[in-house]
């Protein structure tokens, strides 16, 4: 057993040692209260004493004289010697709980006699039955009332169960308090987990503990970050006004990052950080008071502190108020963490900005983090290549790594998974099959594609190597605009880049995004934006002028609130760090703001006589049966590479349902229902 097993060991003997006293104290009180003063039985008050002449004392009949009466002094020695053995029980080093409760607690000593009294009847059962004689009650057992207190305790205080004295604002006590009935003659109850506590067993409050989780373990933060730690922790040991440390704001996109340093700092200050996210907090007044109690209680029994997770914060909602409500009281040791701007608040704050891992911390990170097996040249073109895509804290760093070779699987791809559980409750994931020969574009388009695909891959060459990023603060992602009729080859584009570039391509459902609601649209940007920030994922916006459109002049309310929405589109363009690709067929529709921003515009032209010859060749698999095919005549046709590809889709529906192949006529026969379809005139001399 080590040492550590050794001194709890020893202080819980100490503990149930104080205890034992404690109670023997009390019982010899209430015996005294409850005999009276010429019939005392001393040898009941013995600690041996048997629960037979117990039980046959405490049921003789109201006003019936004991068999042997001794002086009055004689049971006030064993109470001064019981005194005493309490007092010299209260003086083990470290100290027992009640009396290192009640000084965090703030209690006197009447309160904490008082406290004791409500926990005896679940510390000794055969307490109940003392307090119901010492109270008149004809019940066998009885609970405590504070009008019992008054009487039984010395130097008794009336405002000991005020609403802002610790027995009643810390929930300490329950009291039972019926219609009429008087405070004095309430019954009083020890709260179950102070009772606990009093036992020796320290464990967070199960009411509060299923809003926080469990305690948040340091993870490991860079030379950057340890800075900002060490600055917080300056203030910390500076002291608050009365001791009272300031509300902590951890500032910064990066979530993880913020959440690290506050961990460190806890663990400096031999804190454990429990962490609170915004979903868990309650929004009823009530509800609210009694977390903020309890919390209060927990930081002065538990060396805790609590971060609150506020990234999803909306000014003026509910959770707004709530938060405000929670902090607005001394909760001990409190951080909250917030992308942007910090909260105002009436209470001492202080925020700071966290900053991510640079590009150089993370690249050092990788070259500890890959596997050891792999050679200096591979493990440094590794790191440079995964540090100057994903944008990751340490500890998912490690995680990343670990989780690669676990799973069987690339570095590369295990960072690419982790934006997955966020990103797929928020868009449409499209598994990319298309590659740069399935293609058909101009020559531009084309080399246009391939710079963009060259830049992702180039990235932490020009930035960081180079020194760009120390003359750039935005505009570091990259933004597209693919921009063409329906059917020209936009999406297949997409997928062709997320391919090559070996990263998952997010369709973003606009209808999941633009919302009636005033400010819903531009949070559910957020969340779509924040889920791609890390680097593992390209955004597609598909049908973008339905939501990049321009700004129109303000006539009503509805125009205001739709230009704030394009606003906040803009900024989120211009700081995201990632691939975000804008499809249109409406190009002259978008925002000039817009424009300026792309860095990328690709027309996607309408495929003339040659590229459609080329689309029509790889538009049916090698595996589909087919008879020989006129490319020339089929080219004729003016149709999209989508419908060329719907075209021969149904065409080999056709012939697989009839057992024969794909010709001429059933091409033929598709492309005339095409034709229709998309309302355009059918020359039937084409088709003879």
């Amino acid at each position: 057993m080590n040492d550590i097993a050794i001194d709890r060991d020893r202080w819980s003997e100490a503990n149930n040692a104080y205890l034992a006293a404690s109670l023997h104290w009390l019982r010899l009180r209430l015996q005294q209260w409850a005999m009276p003063a010429d019939a005392r039985a001393p040898e009941m008050a013995q600690p041996g004493a048997s629960a037979q002449k117990r039980s046959n004392w405490l049921g003789r009949p109201a006003g019936a004289v004991a068999v042997v009466a001794l002086p009055a002094p004689t049971l006030d020695d064993l109470l001064a010697e019981a005194a005493e053995a309490r007092a010299q029980a209260a003086r083990s080093e470290p100290e027992p709980a009640l009396p290192a409760m009640a000084g965090r607690l703030g209690l006197s000593v009447f309160e904490t006699d008082t406290l004791l009294l409500c926990a005896a009847m679940e510390l000794d059962p055969s307490i109940g039955a003392l307090i119901a004689v010492a109270q008149g009650s004809t019940q066998p057992t009885s609970s405590p009332s504070f009008g019992l207190a008054l009487r039984l305790f010395d130097d008794p205080a009336w405002d000991a169960l005020a609403p802002q004295r610790p027995l009643r604002y810390l929930r300490l006590l329950e009291i039972n308090q019926p219609g009429a009935t008087a405070l004095t003659a309430a019954a009083l109850r020890a709260d179950e987990r102070i009772v606990n506590s009093i036992k020796g067993l320290e464990h967070l409050d199960e009411r509060v503990a299923t809003l926080v989780g469990p305690p948040h373990s340091p993870a490991p933060i860079s030379d950057s970050q340890q800075a900002c730690c060490d600055s917080l922790l300056a203030l910390l040991h500076g002291g608050g006004d009365d001791g009272v440390p300031p509300v902590m704001q951890l500032l910064g996109p990066h979530r993880g990052s913020r959440l690290a340093v506050a961990a460190h700092a806890c663990h400096a200050l031999g804190r454990h950080l429990h962490r609170l996210p915004l979903e868990s907090l309650p929004t009823q007044r009530g509800e609210i008071e009694t977390l903020t109690r309890l919390w209060q209680r927990e930081s002065l029994l538990l060396p805790v502190a609590l971060y609150v997770e506020a990234d999803e914060l909306e000014a003026g909602g509910e959770q707004h108020a709530a938060l405000r409500a929670l902090l607005s009281h001394t909760l001990g040791l409190v951080f909250v963490g917030l992308r942007e701007a910090p909260l105002q608040l009436a209470v001492p704050h202080w925020s700071t900005e966290v900053p991510p891992p640079t590009a150089d911390e993370q690249h050092r990170a990788w070259q500890a983090a890959l596997p050891a097996a792999l050679d200096a040249s591979e493990r440094e073109r590794q790191a440079a290549r995964l540090s100057g895509h994903f944008r990751l804290d340490l500890a998912q760093i490690e995680d990343a790594a670990r989780g690669a070779q676990a799973r069987g699987v690339s570095a590369w791809d295990a960072c690419r998974d982790l934006s997955l559980e966020r990103l797929d409750s928020l868009a449409q994931r499209l598994h990319p099959k298309a590659g740069w020969n399935d293609l058909v574009l101009a020559d531009e388009a084309l080399g246009l594609l391939r710079q963009i695909a060259a830049q992702v891959h180039e990235r932490h060459r020009v930035y960081q190597q180079w020194g760009y990023a120390e003359r750039m603060n935005r505009g570091m992602g990259i933004s597209a605009l693919f921009a063409g009729e329906s059917g020209t080859g936009k999406t297949m584009a997409a997928e062709v880049i997320a391919s090559e570039l070996q990263l998952h391509l997010f369709r973003i459902d606009l209808s999941a995004v633009v919302s009636k609601y005033i400010g819903e649209t531009e949070k559910n940007l957020r969340r779509l934006f924040d889920a791609a920030e890390q680097g593992g994922a390209i955004l597609f916006f598909d049908e973008a002028d339905a939501l990049f459109g321009k700004r129109s002049e303000v006539k009503d309310s509805h125009d205001r609130y739709a230009n704030i929405e394009i606003n906040y589109l803009l900024q989120r363009m211009e700081a995201f760090s990632g691939l975000a690709i804008l499809a249109t067929n409406m190009k002259s529709s978008l925002d000039t703001a817009f424009m300026r921003r792309l860095r990328f515009v690709v027309n996607f032209q309408f495929p003339g006589p040659d590229e459609r010859k080329r689309i029509w060749q790889g538009a049916l698999p090698p595996a589909v049966p087919r008879a020989a095919l006129d490319y020339d005549r089929l080219a004729r046709f003016n149709l999209s590479g989508g419908n060329i590809h719907s075209v021969a889709l149904n065409a080999a529906f056709a012939a697989a349902a009839d057992g024969g192949a794909v010709d001429m006529p059933r091409l033929l026969g598709m492309i005339r229902g095409e034709l229709r379809k998309l309302g355009k005139a059918v020359n039937e001399g084409e088709f003879r």
